[in-house]
């Protein structure tokens, strides 16, 4: 299973990991953190070093309640990081983490790889046809409605079949306008209520039926740190151990925070699978 990503094919048959770099003030776990030049530089080496395969840029926190950030703003704040990091790290896969396909189109004429799309291309009628012109991998999660209002909208009747569901409609529509690179993620803490987050991750072996790469994003959410009563910055371990049942379940990425906790997981897991 594999993905062309500026014109280099990445073999996600053995598990990829998917370093965070949020340059937003208002990320749950690291808002703010990395708020100067040479902290986003010394991060993201670190994350290189340690064994990223890809590094994910998002200027627009996604959390439930997150506040509105204007297309400029989101613009202003993303593009001069993407033009650092292709400086500094001329071969580093960036993807971007966004739902307007304007954000999109810039930073990946600006040399990034790919694009994280929370919305699947409901929040911009622009976004499919955009990443279809542009050629490059789409990562289409599973939402329900805006980060705004997302928590308001968890009543399923069969949870892992509409989002089965759900997933075939956006794959077909990503297909009819001719995108051939697309990963699929459940979105986990989106438009699910922490006992739903359990039951997608127990049933999740369900989602290889659509045949594609699964991007997991668990790494220090609430419904790791809410269930152990305890905060996002002593959620790690709860982490990996979520991640290794995520892995056993098919996941070909894993997103994370902890890229080097991550790597580990993912080499363990496949001693014990393969070996």
């Amino acid at each position: 299973m594999t993905i062309n990503c500026k014109g280099q094919l990445i073999d996600l048959s053995n598990p990829a990991v998917m370093g965070i770099l949020n340059i937003t003030q208002n990320s749950f776990y690291d808002g703010g953190k990395w708020n100067s030049i040479d902290k986003i530089l010394s991060h993201v080496q670190k994350m290189l070093a340690d064994g990223a395969t890809f590094i994910d840029v998002g200027a627009y926190s996604s959390k439930p309640n997150a506040k509105f950030v204007s297309e400029e703003e989101e613009l202003s704040q993303i593009l001069p990081i993407i033009k650092l990091l292709i400086e500094k790290f001329p071969n580093i896969l960036i993807s971007v983490d966004t739902f307007r396909a304007k954000v999109a189109k810039a930073c990946i004429l600006e040399g990034a790889a790919m694009i994280n799309d929370i919305s699947a291309g409901n929040l911009d009628p622009e976004m499919l046809p955009t990443i279809a012109n542009l050629q490059v991998p789409y990562i289409m999660m599973h939402m329900r409605g805006t980060p705004q209002t997302m928590q308001t909208f968890t009543n399923y009747e069969n949870l892992l079949h509409e989002i089965l569901y759900y997933f075939s409609e956006k794959i077909a529509a990503a297909r009819s306008f001719g995108i051939n690179d697309i990963i699929i993620d459940p979105g986990y803490g989106f438009s699910k209520t922490l006992l739903q987050n359990y039951q997608l991750l127990r049933e999740s072996e369900q989602l290889q039926l659509l045949e594609l790469p699964i991007l997991v994003g668990l790494s220090r959410k609430s419904m790791i740190y809410k269930a152990l009563d305890t905060t996002a910055e002593n959620a790690l371990n709860g982490t990996t151990f979520l991640h290794a049942i995520a892995l056993t379940n098919g996941a070909s990425i894993l997103r994370v925070h902890d890229v080097k906790d991550a790597i580990e997981a993912v080499k363990l897991h496949s001693l014990v699978r393969y070996s």
